[in-house]
């Protein structure tokens, strides 16, 4: 008891050493510190400059792009008749038949011209992604990627179809 008695008087004597009657600071608010004036809404940024048109190169390239994809889709709906007698014979005969291994050779030639298609979007989506980088993300690109791709979903759409049975 006399022990806690006596730390406590130490600490209590040690805290009043730091409270000494010194020459401190005011914590009132100084002048600087008061608000004046009025809030203004800060200007509009200005627009971001509009991106510079393509190059010549950069049309030409992304025209030969499309026209990749295209000449590749052309392809597949030239194919895609004879592939579909082809596919709906094979479908009615029994496995390990020459009917059915035509038919899954005919989905096969198929799914391959789907991916000459699908070689060009990945070229597109090379300079999709080098203008979205640069901020410089033009119309030409987005259009031409759009073009792609939606030959691509035709294509697919129409795999989807034959490999699930229907003709």
């Amino acid at each position: 008891m006399i022990r806690k008695f006596a730390t406590s008087l130490s600490l209590a004597l040690i805290l009043s050493a730091c409270a000494s009657s010194g020459d401190f600071p005011s914590l009132a608010i100084r002048d600087a510190e008061r608000a004046e004036g009025q809030f203004a809404a800060p200007e509009p940024a200005p627009p971001p400059p509009l991106p510079a048109p393509l190059s010549a190169d950069m049309t030409q390239r992304l025209a030969q792009i499309v026209d990749q994809a295209q000449a590749a889709h052309t392809d597949f709906t030239k194919a895609l008749p004879a592939a579909k007698r082809r596919i709906a014979a094979g479908l009615r005969a029994a496995n390990g038949t020459d009917a059915r291994g035509d038919a899954l050779v005919a989905l096969a030639d198929l799914e391959s011209i789907r991916t000459r298609t699908a070689v060009p979007l990945a070229d597109i989506d090379i300079l999709y992604t080098d203008e979205a980088v640069r901020g410089d993300l033009r119309d030409a690109v987005v259009e031409a990627r759009a073009t792609v791709t939606d030959l691509i979903a035709q294509e697919d759409a129409a795999l989807a179809k034959l490999s699930g049975g229907g003709a």
